[in-house]
């Protein structure tokens, strides 16, 4: 009995101490909610990748997940044509702009700034991997509060195994799929994938459902 009490004390522990790491801190969504906006503009995303097409390819893939999250998206080849009547065309130009003059000209609810940290295929002697890495802030185009940020990454190593074939097999395998990855831009299909992580609503940390949504008003999980 002197013997069994300890080990309950150490099971105990062990259960407390798992709880803990798996309880992840919940998202405050208090500024979300008070903004409650409907409309989305996305900024062209700021490149900090070594990739030019960076920019452009994420952007392509951003309407479809926001607007199944239930926003108005405003087309993203309407607002670069206007930036550019304007005469402005740099991402990093555009996400300067004050706020005041982007909700006179569009009339959004809310502006989405995104980031792009990598973009790519990398060659690293025994595996290549095709990584897209974004980040993004929602804020309300009236006053400037941040409502939202996040992060995502895609990845074509994603579930792979390099188990098979020998140090031989790894390095072939590795070096042609450097060529067809670069070849064949799969950075652009991550991209898609990245974008859709960053902005399907619904799960802890991420976005919450938009008014055009069925899900609306649905607390994250």
């Amino acid at each position: 009995m002197k013997g069994f009490l300890p080990l309950l004390v150490i099971i105990s522990s062990l259960i407390v101490t798992g709880c803990a790491k798996n309880t992840q801190k919940a998202t405050d969504y208090s500024a979300f909610r008070e903004s409650n906006p409907r409309s989305i503009l996305v900024l062209p995303p700021v490149n900090k990748s070594p990739d030019v097409n960076a920019s452009q390819s994420l952007l392509s893939g951003v309407t479809l997940p926001l607007a199944e999250s239930g926003y108005y998206v405003f087309p993203v080849a309407v607002v670069d044509e206007t930036f550019r009547q304007n005469g402005v065309t740099a991402p990093e130009d555009i996400s300067a702009i004050p706020l005041k003059k982007l909700q006179e000209i569009f009339g959004a609810d809310s502006i989405m700034y995104i980031t792009v940290t990598d973009y790519g295929t990398s060659y690293q002697v025994v595996n290549s991997d095709t990584r897209v890495t974004a980040t993004a802030r929602l804020v309300d185009a009236r006053s400037g509060k941040e409502l939202w940020k996040g992060g995502a990454t895609a990845s074509t190593n994603e579930g792979q195994s390099n188990n098979n074939g020998g140090l031989l097999g790894i390095l072939i395998t590795a070096a042609v799929a450097q060529i067809s990855n670069t070849a064949t831009d799969k950075a652009h299909d991550i991209a898609e994938v990245t974008s859709i992580r960053l902005f399907s609503a619904g799960k802890n940390g991420g976005l919450l459902y938009g008014p055009r949504s069925p899900k609306y008003g649905q607390t994250a999980q």
